[in-house]
């Protein structure tokens, strides 16, 4: 109670301050939180890479006594935990806060990898790969929290992709390690960076939304001094505080996520992106890389390329971080969807000639199945790969935000489960072309509803995204008539008609 009227008479303080010139702040210190915050999630590209080095490693070493079907299975195991566990990470996130709940993370990655040390049978191995899917399921979707509610809507343009381009290198990092190191080794390698994210996050501050929606404004304004570096944060403070008590005030019941329409819209916009991301081949091919190029047979040895493969993943995504804001999202991802398509398209008819028409030499084209991934990777990245992951943090109000993240998580899950699957069942009844002509058409239909079902977001603040989800700013027909006016302009100058 005596803590209540403190706050209340600085908040009434504060609101008497006369408006001076605003405190230019820094942005570092966000920064800082986000990269260290994404040592879990570059935990979570280890891992879920983890069978495309070892999959044919393990079944093919005599210490083990595990098949190749055995082992396929490693690829789906921790999509089904991550799709058990989300809700209650979800709902930890507004228990404990976004930064408690990611710590929690450290526990099943470090399990995993002390399993992986000691396992010599395939239910071990299984063990293992349930607790990677149960620290997916609390790094996904708390750290999108965290992420996008520390950051000014300019460092979350350029740093927002930081998660997933953690992930790459994680998955860049597994693929090299793997190469060369065996499953115990490599699991002495990789078990200190979730213990290093550890140590280092316990010092990082609490989200000022979490605080805000637990009334706890005095620590909300300590933890933006010390997101933006400035001593004088009235002003935004005052602004975030209405925004977020503006949400919270709105119902948050699970039935809201779906009759509110501005929930429904972002729902709708969370669930297409994630399903396309994933019916688009971009999991699939990361989590098979090494397994794609050795049945391809090209010219080039399969270690080496998916270490180049993985390599363009890193290096690519990193830089389509910058580019992020100049194309926006909404046109990235229609700019990725349609060539991801035609390479896929390309990939499966030489696939299918390869395998269907004997009398064909496709010996001088060996190089393709690489030439088309590395094609593959370079349109993918500045969209498939990581508008999804951006957005994630972007679409819900606070008032429903852990729930609509929960359902976005149990989706990816979900899909995760499909892509991997769809690929093994394609490729084991037809062929390897089956799979990629499957995610090229996918990517087609992909191309055409993104227009339609998802908002553009950038260089907005959460508030601001939520006001146009409620006054129905998505793409629909009428964003049209500009354009079609501008044509039919155009043709009544004379320059179409000729």
């Amino acid at each position: 109670m005596e803590q209540n009227m403190v706050d209340e008479k600085e908040d009434f303080e504060e609101l008497a301050v006369t408006d001076e010139a605003e405190e230019e702040g820094e942005n570092w210190p966000q920064i800082v939180a986000i990269l260290i915050g994404c040592f879990s999630s570059l935990t979570t590209g280890m891992l879920y890479t983890w069978p495309s080095p070892f999959i044919l490693k393990i079944a093919e070493d005599d210490n083990y006594s595990i098949s190749e079907d055995e082992a396929a299975h490693f690829s789906t195991i921790p999509s089904i935990s991550m799709m058990l566990f989300c809700p209650l990470s979800s709902k930890l996130c507004d228990i404990i806060g976004r930064r408690g709940t990611l710590l929690l993370s450290t526990i099943p990655y470090t399990l995993c990898w002390l399993l992986k040390v000691f396992a010599r049978n395939i239910y071990v191995f299984y063990l293992a790969r349930f607790l990677a899917g149960v620290g997916d399921g609390i790094v996904i979707p708390s750290l999108a929290m965290y992420m996008g509610e520390i950051s000014t809507p300019k460092v979350r343009g350029i740093w927002g992709n930081s998660m997933t381009a953690s992930m790459y290198l994680g998955e860049l990092a597994i693929t090299v390690i793997g190469n060369y190191f065996g499953v115990q080794q490599t699991s002495y390698i990789c078990a200190p960076v979730i213990l290093t994210f550890a140590v280092f996050f316990w010092f990082m501050p609490e989200s000022p939304y979490f605080y805000i929606m637990e009334g706890r404004y005095q620590e909300a304004k300590n933890s933006l001094r010390i997101f933006r570096r400035k001593k004088e944060i009235n002003k935004e403070f005052n602004e975030l505080k209405a925004a977020v008590e503006r949400q919270i005030s709105e119902s948050g019941t699970w039935r809201d996520l779906f009759l509110i329409d501005s929930n429904r819209r972002a729902l709708i916009a969370g669930v297409f992106l994630r399903m396309s991301q994933l019916l688009g081949g971009s999991s699939v091919f990361i989590a098979y890389t090494m397994y794609i190029f050795k049945k391809s047979g090209g010219n080039v040895s399969s270690e080496a390329s998916s270490i180049i493969y993985m390599t363009l993943c890193f290096f690519l995504n990193v830089c389509a971080s910058f580019t992020m804001d100049i194309m926006g999202r909404k046109i990235a991802y229609i700019a990725s969807l349609l060539p991801c398509a035609v390479v896929l398209l390309l990939e499966s008819a030489y696939f299918y000639v390869d395998k269907e028409l004997p009398d064909v030499n496709v010996e001088n084209f060996k190089w393709f199945p690489l030439a088309g991934m590395v094609m593959y990777i370079i349109f993918s990245s500045y969209g498939i790969g990581i508008v999804p992951s951006l957005m994630l943090g972007e679409l819900f109000s606070a008032s429903i935000k852990a729930k609509g993240i929960c359902i976005l998580t149990f989706v990816f899950g979900i899909m995760l489960f499909v892509s991997n699957y769809i690929f093994y069942v394609f490729h084991s009844a037809f062929g390897l072309f089956a799979p990629f002509l499957f995610f090229s058409v996918c990517n087609f239909v992909s191309a055409v509803l993104v227009y339609f079902l998802v908002p553009e977001t950038k260089g907005k603040t959460l508030e601001e995204i939520q006001q146009d989800l409620k006054k129905g700013k998505l793409s629909s027909l009428k964003e049209l008539k500009p354009f079609l006016g501008e044509i039919k302009r155009t043709e009544s100058g004379g320059i179409l008609s000729k």
